[in-house]
């Protein structure tokens, strides 16, 4: 009886110590710290190879397919500009597009570009614009001599 339960022990011990070991590299590998174009370049090659996410406006005219499931484009902060490859089989965002707010998840490569498997875009104009509208538009008055009722 009492190798039985050194045994149901154990095995639990292993199980719950397995456990851990997966919570513990999901938790790892799902961590990807924000990072401006300079600060990720700054970062040089303790950047290479680690899972990050870097954010930047797209440069105008960058933005060009290569076949199914790739996409180069060029993002910039602050007069620094990084090259990106997105490689996926989720199809990039319709806001994905020239001086859009990117954010790109992926690897920095040993030559300098980064490579995304995620992209998130939001294009910052046109919800600046909507914004400006409805902030400066007069509010409606009824009619005069009508009032409103219920009913």
């Amino acid at each position: 009886m009492a190798v039985r339960k050194a045994k149901f022990f154990v095995g639990g011990g292993l199980f719950l110590a397995a456990l851990a070991g997966l919570l513990i590299t999901g938790v790892e590998e799902g961590k990807a710290y924000y990072q401006t174009v300079g600060e990720l370049q700054a970062m040089g090659p303790r950047a290479e190879g680690r899972r990050v996410r870097v954010a930047g406006d797209v440069v105008p005219g960058t933005i060009a397919s290569e076949g199914e499931g790739r996409v180069r484009f060029e993002i910039e902060h602050e007069g620094a500009t990084l090259a990106v490859l997105y490689t996926g089989r989720e199809p990039l965002p319709d806001t994905l597009v020239d001086r859009a707010q990117a954010v790109a998840e992926g690897h920095l490569l040993q030559d300098g570009s980064f490579e995304a498997n995620h992209v998130q875009a939001k294009c910052a104009s046109k919800y600046d614009a909507a914004y400006e509208e409805t902030k400066t538009a007069p509010a409606a008055k009824p009619a005069a001599g009508r009032q409103a009722t219920d009913g």
